[in-house]
């Protein structure tokens, strides 16, 4: 625990300038990797239980067979490296739009990289989640038209506070319903929040895909002394294709 605060890397990004850094939590005695987006913290090493839960649940709701499942948004790597962890899982794809983020992993400066990196079954795709959901072409390279077995998003904050404002019409009706298009018939769409349930959202998903429900994550908060919360929608596209 020799290394106070290390910033890993700095770049400029057309949403606003990304760090990566590396500090030791005293408090604690733990060394602790963060990433901001300006001077805002977009994800931490030490509060990980609800990224971990957001693949927990959403693939816990699909069948007992070989699946392909798409992750938006790789962050850390913590939701990515628990739906590996899944023997189930045959296929993952990674849709990250931040180059910076992909580049920490392939390059190991991240924790979770070379688990994730090393795993033939895990495939990085630099690209815009909400853009690739409108596009003709699927979600993925590959066959055009591919469903996938579940979809697990940590992208925003939550449905109604985005990172910027060309993602909010994806948590609107038409947009659910145009992810939905994605899914292989009963798939699951998975979606972290970081806002207490929102009965609203939870009534506009359950009618673009037929079923939803808000689970409320708990986690110890060693700052507060107190439990915090998240929140993971889980979805099930009850449309036939």
């Amino acid at each position: 625990m020799d290394i106070d605060f290390e910033e890993l890397d700095y770049r400029e990004t057309p949403i606003g300038v990304l760090t990566v850094r590396r500090r030791t939590e005293v408090l604690l005695g733990v060394t602790v990797f963060e990433i901001k987006l300006d001077d805002a913290f977009l994800m931490s090493s030490l509060f990980n239980v609800s990224e971990r839960e957001l693949a927990r649940l959403g693939l816990a709701r699909c069948p007992a067979r070989a699946l392909d499942v798409v992750v938006g948004g790789l962050g850390l790597g913590y939701t990515a490296l628990t739906a590996l962890e899944d023997d189930r899982v045959a296929s993952l794809h990674v849709i990250e739009a931040l180059a910076p983020v992909i580049d920490w992993h392939r390059q190991g400066i991240l924790p979770m990289a070379q688990a994730l990196v090393t795993d033939p079954r895990c495939h990085f795709v630099q690209a815009d989640f909400f853009e690739r959901v409108r596009a003709a072409d699927g979600l993925v390279p590959g066959p055009p038209g591919k469903r996938f077995d579940a979809i697990l998003v940590d992208i925003d904050h939550s449905p109604t506070h985005s990172l910027s404002a060309s993602h909010a019409p994806f948590y609107s009706p038409d947009g659910l319903r145009a992810l939905g298009t994605h899914l292989v018939p009963d798939g699951v769409f998975g979606l972290w929040s970081d806002d207490p349930p929102d009965a609203a959202f939870t009534t506009v998903l359950g009618e673009a895909l037929g079923e939803a429900k808000a689970h409320v994550v708990t986690f110890p908060n060693p700052y507060t002394r107190k439990e915090s919360a998240c929140t993971v929608y889980v979805a099930i596209n009850r449309e036939r294709a």
